[in-house]
């Protein structure tokens, strides 16, 4: 696959090119690809995966990941030209692949994902697609014989009637007889008849064995794709594609909350009580902080002051708020001096009159504080002595306790947020949380509803019916 700059151009395809609607992904394509194409088709396909990641970690079921896959896929794998969807699923799939195959860590989630992502968009296939993906893998099963089948079909009604499957007959059911251990999913769940080292796999569980394959065919990918990179590829493309590879996997990829969208103007008189019912518990405990140490580090001054310049605390509000905790500490001259500054430069009014934007889930989970500081995430910070402290103080029952900590110790960290919201609004929140000032805009827009439940008469802070 080569990147090139302006032009889009695809030699014709053979017959050969593409033989599935699901690819199998072995070798990269021989196309050209615009470098515009080369990130927007990989950030198209990371929503998809991380879509398919949120469902796992929410422990959804079969056929539920099998509806959000299909949902996710049509959302964000469409082309204008239907002719170049699948070349969209394979380049996108091989730019991840670089983007994931630089650490052990990253190599396991893409791993995971891309395999979940493989499992149902397998199951969605027609039987004659799912046994042409067969064909591709080569695999060395023929289907059992009829006789073969009448000597074990007692067997095989036993694991169809404790499975809650049909009971197979001789006459339209497919088995596959394979070694146990190339289908350790189904062994561990007692979902096939064993006999002989063999397993006997029906053909609506030949996902366990076709997946079996894909995963050996990717994980060795990833390894020989990182030595690439590592050797040859990020030298010589440091100064085009390397600085999207290693931006990629921690790209935020919701909306952008640079200037606030709703619930337009918090005041310095409200923010009390807005902390206290719709900030994320990472703001929280900054907020909190500052009230307390009329103070706070770098690090914790630009994740609040961004999100608070996000939820519409104005210029003239923000300077007369930090200044009001810090003069306590550090004096009106010493603050006017050193710290209002830095507070104008985040709203663009000084030095390159950038407008900053609010720190997403992604950025703020991947900071390293310090002694001192309070910045970051406290799901993923805090010991589990203090998070429990701080949960509980936010309201977040015992029942709900539990799950956040397990998601925490499974390093769910987004996850266990959304948890947070959903105990602390008692309401379900399928979206997930992935950036602080979504946190706090759904929060206000929950509160505004219950207010308000007729969707009538009181307007939202931005003028805006509900």
């Amino acid at each position: 696959m080569e990147i090139v700059k302006p032009q889009w151009k695809k030699p014709p395809l053979s017959a050969n090119d593409v033989v599935s609607t699901l690819p199998l992904y072995r070798s990269a394509p021989s196309l050209e690809v615009r470098l515009e194409d080369f990130e927007l088709y990989a950030i198209d396909r990371l929503r998809v995966l991380k879509g398919v990641s949120d469902g796992l970690s929410r422990g959804k079921r079969p056929e539920e990941m099998e509806k959000l896959v299909n949902d996710l896929w049509k959302a964000h794998m469409r082309h204008p030209l239907p002719s170049e969807v699948t070349n969209k699923d394979i380049i996108s799939h091989f730019v991840l692949r670089l983007v994931y195959c630089r650490t052990e860590e990253l190599r396991k989630w893409f791993l995971s994902n891309e395999i979940a992502l493989f499992r149902h968009r397998f199951r969605l296939l027609s039987p004659e697609a799912q046994r042409l993906l067969m064909a591709e893998f080569d695999l060395p099963y023929k289907p059992v014989t009829t006789a073969e089948f009448e000597g074990v079909k007692e067997k095989l009604h036993l694991v169809a009637r404790s499975t809650g499957q049909p009971k197979p007959t001789a006459s339209d059911a497919i088995f596959y007889k394979v070694p146990f251990e190339e289908v350790p999913e189904l062994v561990a769940g007692r979902r096939v008849f064993i006999c002989k080292g063999y397993a006997y796999v029906a053909m609506n569980q030949v996902v366990s064995l076709v997946v079996t394959q894909f995963r050996g065919l990717l994980s060795k990918a990833l390894v020989l794709t990182n030595r690439k990179w590592t050797s040859t590829i990020r030298e010589q493309e440091k100064d085009r594609l390397t600085p999207i590879v290693e931006t990629l996997c921690t790209s935020y990829l919701g909306p952008d909350y640079s200037q606030p969208k709703e619930f337009a103007e918090v005041s310095i008189k409200d923010i009390d009580q807005v902390a206290k019912s719709s900030f994320p518990l990472c703001m929280r405990h900054l907020f909190e902080k500052l009230r307390e140490d009329h103070h706070l580090k770098h690090g914790g001054r630009m994740q609040l002051g961004l999100f608070l310049k996000g939820v519409g605390l104005k210029l003239d509000d923000a300077l007369a708020f930090w200044k009001a905790e810090f003069s306590q500490k550090v004096g009106a001259e010493r603050f006017d001096k050193e710290y209002a500054y830095s507070i104008r430069h985040n709203y663009g009014r000084e030095g390159k009159r950038t407008d900053y934007t609010p720190y997403s889930c992604q950025k703020i989970i991947s900071s390293t504080p310090g002694v001192g500081d309070h910045h970051g995430c406290p799901y993923r910070h805090f010991s589990e002595e203090n998070l429990r402290a701080a949960l509980s103080r936010m309201g977040v029952n015992s029942g709900a306790m539990e799950n956040v900590m397990d998601k925490v110790r499974n390093r769910h960290y987004q996850l266990a947020c959304t948890l947070t919201f959903e105990s602390i609004h008692g309401s379900s929140f399928d979206a997930g949380i992935n950036h602080p000032n979504q946190y706090f805009s759904d929060s206000q827009k929950f509160f505004k509803s219950k207010n308000n439940p007729s969707g009538q008469g009181e307007p939202l802070d931005d003028g805006s019916p509900i």
